[in-house]
């Protein structure tokens, strides 16, 4: 168990804004040391006891994976570039049709696995009513979409014309036993929360028993980024007496020198790739930048060249001029790394991370190959559900479903 954490961790461990811890330090309910070493302001690992979201930092507590107690079926639609099929394959899962209309993420799942059925289309040309009564789980990162409400519940006739229709209908045709939806944590709050409520009420009305959906921390479950995921779960009716449990957060956590260099992430340091470059002016201007850095950590006149409008506008803007720090978990990829809002350059060299760092971030193996362009490359790693996090869900989905086999098992013996 690390001893010290920094102000950056606990604001992300705590879902708190760094205004708040020195709030917390002003009243007296957690103040940071001096580090004894570098001397930095870091928290002791003792004073985050109180706080009960942070019990799992002092528990040995980790997902024990079960092997599957028979073959159990996935299709996945929204797959992108497979960082959730990746990670379920792992758990024991076996994806049996994958959907995308991305030609280029299509090619990387062809590329990768052969074997699977990958289908490049449009998903409401697809045809899922063979599939029921042989898939146990339905999955898929389908879009954040705003619904015409008109002051009405809704229900599945009235999304129409949506993606999660669509996600909706394969589970209506296929009949699942689990269900499981990812999207960004800002979902929760789309349309003062209404789209999230729609999204359960149609899952309802197909004969599911929805769970509080959860917000996932990817640096909680092996992955060295500070990544959120939305997670939906939904059990068919019948099986609902049966619980489904979300991972369980692992103590260590880990750093962006642990995606790059060997460790126990990885048993090599990051192989070559390409990547892009920075224009020669920013590439100066970013070069200024120390890591853990932003634009504030420049001189004044170079703030102004650089955030010209911006830099007399309010917020923080953390994400300009941001160079990583090897000691903390990266910052969440985007799909362009040198875009000015959301930069995210090397700790060391001044540049954007090539592809094969891109991917490590998000903990797929080196032997994962992206088809397409360096940017069509960068879009799909950036897209992608992290593969270690993914993995930790695959157990959770596999536990459940070794609990459906055994309440079916003791019910035929009763019978």
């Amino acid at each position: 168990m690390k001893e010290h954490y920094s102000i950056s961790e606990i604001a992300d461990m705590l879902s708190v804004s760094k205004e708040t811890l020195r709030r917390w330090d002003k009243n007296g309910r957690l103040t940071p040391i001096r580090h004894p070493i570098n001397n930095y302001r870091v928290y002791h690992v003792d004073q985050l006891r109180t706080f009960e979201q942070l019990g799992f930092l002092f528990s040995n507590r980790q997902n024990t994976q079960q092997k599957p107690l028979r073959p159990y079926n996935v299709v996945e639609l929204f797959a992108g570039a497979g960082g959730l099929a990746l990670g379920i394959e792992k758990a024991g899962l076996k994806c049996v049709l994958l959907n995308d209309s991305d030609k280029w993420a299509c090619e990387t799942l062809k590329q990768n696995r052969p074997h699977w059925n990958i289908i490049h289309d449009d998903v409401a040309k697809i045809d899922f009513t063979s599939y029921k009564g042989k898939v146990d789980v339905v999955t898929g990162g389908f879009p954040c979409q705003a619904f015409s409400y008109a002051g009405k519940k809704l229900g599945f006739d009235d999304i129409r014309g949506t993606l999660f229709y669509e996600y909706a209908r394969a589970i209506k045709e296929i009949q699942p036993a689990l269900c499981i939806g990812e999207n960004v944590r800002g979902l929760l709050n789309h349309e003062k929360g209404r789209t999230i409520e729609a999204m359960k009420d149609v899952l309802t009305e197909l004969g599911y028993t929805v769970l509080e959906p959860r917000v996932l921390k990817a640096l909680f479950y092996r992955v060295p980024q500070k990544r959120e995921r939305l997670i939906l779960v939904a059990i068919r009716n019948d099986l609902a007496d049966i619980k489904f449990s979300y991972p369980e957060p692992y103590s260590k956590i880990y750093a962006l020198k642990d995606a790059l260099r060997k460790g126990d992430l990885y048993d090599s340091d990051v192989p070559p790739a390409k990547g892009q470059k920075y224009p020669a002016r920013k590439a100066q201007i970013l070069g200024m930048v120390p890591p853990g850095g932003y634009w504030r950590d420049l001189p004044l006149e170079i703030q102004k060249e650089y955030m010209l409008r911006s830099f007399y506008l309010g917020g923080g803007k953390t994400g300009m001029a941001r160079r990583m720090s090897w000691e903390e978990p990266c910052l969440t990829l985007t799909c362009a790394p040198a875009q000015k809002q959301t930069e995210r350059c090397h700790p060391d060299e001044t540049r954007p991370f090539t592809v094969r760092e891109y991917a490590r971030i998000q903990t797929f193996p080196d032997d994962w190959f992206f088809s397409g362009t360096v940017i069509q490359q960068y879009k799909q790693i950036g897209n992608a559900v992290p593969v270690n996090l993914a993995y930790e869900i695959g157990i959770s989905a596999v536990n459940f479903l070794n609990s459906v086999e055994r309440k079916n098992a003791s019910t035929s013996i009763a019978a």
